[in-house]
């Protein structure tokens, strides 16, 4: 009987460790990316991620406007630092004019995402976000 204890935490403590977000991630050498809302567009529209890699993405709003980068699909696949720079329901990130948020994350999730401004998408202002395994 403790034999079969023993197998069993050993087993279970190696589903622990290799479970995502189970190793420390070096933020310091995160890979920054940044993308600027301006009316109507996001520059770049399309952005690449190779997962398992530590990024830094700075979403910098250089428009008069308020921008959403929105991506609820892209936020479910990603390992977060902190989830802080994003809205509550945690779908997109809202930058005010003149102002800037950093998120940093790994990419977890191979595929493809579609990123839009959930305020002026009908003006075009959309994108794609690929992960790369």
């Amino acid at each position: 009987m403790r034999r079969r204890l023993g197998v069993l935490a050993g087993v279970v403590v190696a589903l622990a460790l290799s479970a995502p977000g189970a190793y420390a991630v070096d933020w310091s050498k995160a890979q920054k990316v940044t993308v600027a809302t301006v009316e109507y567009a996001f520059q770049p529209a399309s952005l690449t991620f190779h997962q398992g890699v530590a990024y830094r993405l700075r979403v910098d709003n250089k428009g008069k406007e308020m921008h959403e980068f929105t991506a609820p699909e892209f936020f479910k696949a990603i390992e977060l630092r902190d989830a802080k720079p994003l809205n509550a329901d945690r779908i997109e990130m809202v930058i005010q004019p003149g102002q800037h948020k950093d998120l940093y994350f790994v990419a977890r999730q191979p595929g493809s995402y579609k990123l839009r401004c959930s305020d002026h998408d009908w003006a075009g202002m959309v994108g794609d976000i690929t992960v790369a395994p």
